[in-house]
C-alpha cells in the first residue's frame, strides 16, 4: 500500500507556466545509499520530458548528493546536462566501490536466492563486528571514497553560483541539531557531512562542529522552501519504504525495518504539518492577520514503496553497475508512471492527500 492516495484532479485553470513551458516546481530528495540510483532514473526521464522548471532542490544524503550533482549539471547545460552529471555521479561511485576481484558479482548474487548474503555467517559477523568498533578504530585515517566521487562528477562553483536554490540537511553532533546549508555553502565536506553514517564513518567537522548524516532529523529538510521564495508545488521523491506488509521476525530484518522507521520519522513529521496548514487554508479557519504567513503548499510525490519494496538494508552498499543500472530502470519507470498520471497536476492542486494519510 502507498503511502499517498492521490487526490482527484482538481478544476482549477491552466497551471502556471515558464516562457519554456516548463511547469515551476521543487524537489526533495531523500536519502537511502546506493538506493540513490532509483532518484537517479527518476531525475533522467523528468529531464529527459523537459516538462518541469527546476527552481529549488532539499535534500539529505544520497539526496544531497543527486541534488548537488543536478544542480552542477543544470546550470551548466540544462536538462541534458543535468543528465550528463547525474550519470558521471553514479559511474564515479561504481568506480569507488563497485567491483571487486570477481568483476560484477551482483551476475551471480541475481542467481541466488534475494537474502542469501544476509544468510551467511561473514555478513553477520560483519555485523557484530560495525556494532562493537567505531570508524575511529577500524579506519583511523578516515578514509572515504566518496570524496574522489564528488570532486570527480559535481562542479561546486556552478552548484554555488546557481539560479537554482540548494538545500542540504547535516545533523550537529553535539547539538543534536539539523542544520541545513545553502546553496552558496555547499562543499564536498558539506555533502560528506549530510551522508556521514556515524558507524561507518568519522564525524565531517565544518566551522568547528562535527555532523552526521543529515536524515536522522530532515529527510529531507521540507520547511527550508516554506519561507524561501520558492514555487509552492513540491515533488517528494523517496527511497525508505514507508511500508511493509510483514513485521519482521529475523534480527537482520528488524534492524532493517527500524533503520527505515528512524530515517522516515523526520519527513513524516513535516508531512503531518504540512496536511494541519492545508486543512487550516481549505476550511477558511485562518484569522485575516494569519493569512499571510503561511502558504499552501501543492505536494506531489514518487514513492519508493512498490518500487524498491523488495530490497534490503544491506543493498544500499552495493554500488555494483549491473545493481545500480536496475535501480535506474525502476527510477524511470515510476517517473514515467508519474508524468503520465499526476505531472499535470502541478501548478493547480496537490496530487497526493496528505490529510487522509496525517490529517
Amino acid at each position: 500500500m502507498a503511502l499517498f492516495k492521490r487526490k482527484p484532479r482538481a478544476e482549477a485553470g491552466a497551471a502556471p507556466e515558464t516562457p519554456t513551458g516548463r511547469r515551476p516546481i521543487c524537489l526533495a530528495l531523500q536519502g537511502g545509499g546506493a538506493h540513490g540510483a532509483f532518484q537517479w532514473g527518476v531525475l533522467d526521464r523528468l529531464l529527459e520530458a523537459d516538462a518541469l522548471d527546476i527552481r529549488a532542490v532539499t535534500a539529505s544524503s544520497a539526496g544531497a548528493m543527486n541534488g548537488a550533482a543536478l544542480v552542477s549539471g543544470l546550470a551548466k547545460g540544462g536538462p541534458e546536462g543535468g543528465r550528463a552529471a547525474l550519470d558521471k555521479l553514479w559511474r564515479e561511485t561504481n568506480q569507488s566501490g563497485g567491483k571487486n576481484v570477481f568483476g560484477d558479482s551482483s551476475i551471480w548474487s541475481n542467481a541466488l536466492t534475494p537474502g542469501w548474503l544476509k544468510d551467511t555467517a561473514f555478513w553477520r559477523a560483519g555485523e557484530t563486528l560495525a556494532l562493537s568498533m567505531s570508524p575511529y578504530e577500524f579506519n583511523p585515517f578516515n578514509l572515504n571514497p566518496l570524496k574522489r566521487v564528488l570532486d570527480a562528477a559535481i562542479d561546486f562553483e556552478a552548484v554555488r553560483t546557481s539560479e537554482i536554490k540548494l538545500f542540504v540537511a547535516a545533523t550537529a553532533v553535539r547539538h543534536a541539531k539539523s542544520r541545513v546549508f545553502r546553496s552558496e555553502e555547499i562543499t564536498d565536506q558539506v555533502l560528506l557531512a549530510s551522508a556521514c553514517l556515524p558507524h561507518l564513518f568519522q564525524a565531517v567537522e565544518i566551522e568547528g562542529e562535527p555532523y552526521w548524516d543529515g536524515g536522522y532529523l530532515a529527510n529531507p529538510p521540507l520547511w527550508p522552501l516554506f519561507y524561501e521564495d520558492t514555487p509552492d508545488d513540491i515533488l517528494l521523491i523517496t527511497l525508505n519504504a514507508f511500508e511493509r506488509a510483514e513485521a519482521p521476525r529475523a534480527a537482520g530484518d528488524i534492524v532493517d525495518r527500524l533503520n527505515e522507521v528512524v530515517f522516515n520519522a523526520p519527513l513524516v513529521a513535516e508531512l503531518r504539518a504540512v496536511a494541519f496548514v492545508q486543512e487550516l487554508i481549505q476550511e477558511g479557519r485562518l484569522m485575516p492577520s494569519e493569512r499571510d504567513r503561511y502558504r499552501n503548499i501543492l505536494m506531489h510525490a514518487i514513492e519508493a514503496d512498490g518500487w524498491l519494496g523488495d530490497l534490503s538494508l544491506g543493498s544500499k552498499f552495493n554500488t555494483e553497475w549491473t545493481f545500480l543500472n536496475d535501480l535506474k530502470a525502476r527510477g524511470r519507470a515510476a517517473a514515467d508512471e508519474w508524468l503520465g498520471s499526476c505531472a499535470d497536476s502541478v501548478g493547480r492542486t496537490s496530487s497526493v492527500d496528505l490529510q487522509a494519510r496525517f490529517g
